[in-house]
């Protein structure tokens, strides 16, 4: 291999890295500040201690997920103008500006209440902690709006024109409501939300099953499980959605992640089998073999028995994305969400049974496991729907208009070492730090004993001068 073919590679491997790592803390993010204003107003309209209680404990979970998030997301926005740096300045009149937008509308949004919702406990009226609370969940789905838009406008680039190496707006609403954006931004806020329903479920199903403050877990438990069936099915209905989309607009990235090469076999019928599994032959024109459903792929994308579906062999190779990565990664995905449905609808037939009640819940032993086992399908899901799309995508980094190569910044093979190594050592910090701190919450569990928060009468503090005189400046004192 040649130098810059290697330095290529690794360039390739480092953004994967961070983008992979990164994408694993807004989901969480995004879906537990939804549920944290659920769990807000339920004590606000009820004045049911309960809820406060769990509201303040998950919230310590939510700090913890969001720094991980902003560290991972600042990594992310320099490896853009360190690894891709002919990108960044060529899609910067759109892309540079959407990220902007994202800042200005939910980065900053969010910094304004963030504050408010984690230190106004009884500074602030119950109402206005309440909205701040609100206003947290809001700018943080407005924030993977923005990002989706621009990452779609990569995978379907509407509304502009490439003059002289760089990108052209022609028209702001076409590239903004991209074809890919329609369908790509419900179905990953619906697997945000899926991803914290089933976080939620995993901590919950933890303490009954070692049958600590169960009484308390056990109805967000419940709670979550029943809208953790719904938002799972409806998820799987989302993602044939965006199959649908990517069959119209990225015909070679669905042939790649389905292993479908020929759109007609040797006897000129439509070749109409879904793979269940497979593997490419050495001359990358097929598969060497498969375990095949008949006339499965042409039902699941084009609704009919025998719909032709392109195949990759109908593009040029150096036109066709890898196989391997986005055909397995994509059933990585689709089986982690069948799985999280049938877990919880088995917990729904335990509700529906009258086995969840405090004294039965924790003799549930397998069905608690396995809730709490669950909480790595969603991870495993975002990350290998994240591979489907982005591998999916290539040679190209703006569909059809800019290769991969041609985006990335030069720099020599030492160099692009230096970033990897160097991005991965903070990356791995990040996350063994993140799972530290998250278990140790989850161990000490939630505080019972602190009073509630009153109405905003409690004062920030004063300040007081000592009893001598002399000192430089008054002392801070905090109230107890």
């Amino acid at each position: 291999m040649l130098s810059n073919d290697l330095t290529s590679l690794i360039t390739r491997i480092d953004f994967a890295l961070i983008s992979s790592i990164h994408i694993i803390f807004p989901p969480l993010t995004i879906g537990l500040a939804a549920l944290l204003f659920f769990s807000e107003l339920m004590w606000v309209r009820k004045q049911d201690e309960k809820w406060y209680r769990l509201c303040r404990f998950f919230e310590k979970l939510f700090i913890v997920n969001f720094g991980a998030g902003v560290a991972t997301g600042v990594t992310m926005e320099m490896a853009f103008g360190i690894l891709y740096g002919r990108f960044s300045q060529a899609a910067g009149p759109f892309f540079g500006q959407v990220l902007g937008y994202e800042t200005i509308t939910a980065f900053m949004y969010e910094a304004g209440f963030i504050g408010l919702m984690i230190f106004g406990w009884g500074k602030i009226s119950r109402g206005m902690h309440l909205f701040a609370t609100f206003n947290v969940a809001l700018s943080s789905t407005l924030s993977a709006m923005w990002i989706l838009v621009a990452n779609s406008w990569m995978q379907t680039p509407t509304g502009v024109e490439l003059h002289n190496g760089i990108f052209i707006v022609t028209d702001w609403l076409g590239a903004l409501f991209n074809p890919n954006a329609r369908s790509a931004f419900p179905h990953m806020l619906l697997a945000s939300f899926e991803l914290s329903l089933c976080f939620v479920v995993a901590t919950c199903a933890w303490f009954v099953l070692k049958q600590r403050h169960v009484e308390l877990f056990l109805r967000p438990l419940k709670y979550a499980l029943v809208a953790l069936a719904v938002v799972a099915a409806v998820q799987i209905y989302m993602g044939d959605v965006l199959g649908e989309e990517t069959l119209e607009h990225k015909p070679a990235a669905l042939a790649a992640m389905e292993g479908h090469y020929d759109t007609y076999d040797a006897q000129g019928n439509v070749n109409s089998a879904w793979h269940i599994l497979g593997w490419p032959n050495k001359d990358g024109t097929g598969l060497a073999w498969s375990i095949d459903i008949p006339h499965g792929l042409s039902l699941i994308e084009t609704k009919t028995w025998n719909g032709p579906v392109k195949g990759l062999n109908s593009f040029a190779k150096d036109e066709q994305p890898p196989v391997v990565l986005p055909f397995y990664a994509f059933r990585a995905m689709s089986g982690a969400a069948a799985a999280i449905l049938a877990v919880a609808v088995w917990g729904l037939w335990l509700m529906a049974r009258r086995r969840m009640t405090v004294e039965l819940a924790p003799r549930n032993k397998l069905f608690l496991l396995l809730a709490v086992l669950m909480v790595a399908l969603p991870y495993i899901a975002v990350i290998a729907g994240w591979w489907t799309r982005e591998i999916g995508r290539q040679p190209w980094i703006v569909y059809g208009l800019m290769r991969t190569e041609d985006g990335m910044s030069a720099m020599t093979l030492g160099l692009a070492i230096f970033w990897l190594v160097g991005f991965a050592i903070f990356e791995t910090a990040v996350v063994a730090g993140t799972i530290w701190f998250l278990a140790k919450v989850v161990r000490n569990g939630p505080d019972l004993t602190s009073k509630l928060p009153g109405e905003g009468h409690e004062h920030l503090g004063h300040l007081e001068m000592p009893a001598s005189g002399h000192a430089d400046h008054p002392e801070y004192i905090r109230p107890v």
